[in-house]
């Protein structure tokens, strides 16, 4: 298959296996998404959705997260991790967004970027799925999955990224990182992998990637 074969083949099964895509991540608006997307750092969409309700209720707006104090905060995402840091920034990024931004979620990613313990990805799906925007957000189950079908070296997110861009369409960015991220998760994860279920990999799968897979199952 040539490379464009290979990338036609990746968007066709997906569109097939997912042709509506959940959204991981339960929320109402750009601010509360913004808010879920953070505290998903380093953590699971499950648990952070089993949190956001509790926290959603006492603050759902900048507004109402600044009368929470930061201990507040932290108690209430607690079981998400990382609570110290999460919970400062959810309260500085709140501040700016009165102060800056009349407590709008602005639609740039530079802009974004700039909000305590906002990173580049979390902005990236904000604007991606918020408002619709083109965006390329790479967690670990895309940066995986580029690297296994050939499409991106695997060196860091920020080459996946770039590889994902310049590879795929930009009209379908927002609807293939969703997919690819299920289809991660489903088909393809990091542990107990079974290629025979991964209909992508076995197909376009990079030869290394196969060789070493075929050679650890021979080796059990």
């Amino acid at each position: 298959m040539t490379k464009k074969e290979k990338i036609d083949f990746t968007i066709r099964t997906l569109d097939e296996l997912y042709p509506k895509i959940p959204i991981p991540l339960d929320h109402k608006d750009p601010y509360t998404l913004l808010i879920a997307v953070l505290l998903s750092a380093q953590s699971t969409d499950v648990r952070v959705n089993q949190i956001t309700p509790l926290l959603f209720e006492k603050a759902d707006n900048p507004y109402a997260m600044v009368r929470l104090s930061v201990d507040e905060i932290r108690d209430i995402i607690r079981p998400v991790g990382l609570s110290p840091m999460k919970s400062k920034g959810i309260y500085g990024l709140s501040q700016i967004l009165i102060e800056k931004y009349n407590g709008e979620v602005p639609r740039a990613i530079e802009l974004l970027e700039e909000l305590p313990a906002v990173g580049h990805k979390t902005a990236s799906v904000v604007v991606s799925q918020a408002f619709g925007i083109p965006a390329f957000p790479v967690d670990t189950h895309i940066h995986r999955l580029m690297y296994r079908w050939g499409f991106s070296n695997g060196k860091n997110v920020v080459q996946t990224e770039r590889d994902a861009k310049r590879l795929f369409p930009e009209e379908i960015w927002n609807r293939l990182h969703l997919q690819i991220i299920w289809y991660g998760r489903e088909y393809s994860p990091a542990r107990g992998w079974d290629l025979e279920k991964d209909i992508i990999t076995k197909t376009i799968g990079r030869k290394t990637v196969l060789n070493e897979y075929y050679k650890s199952k021979k080796g059990r």
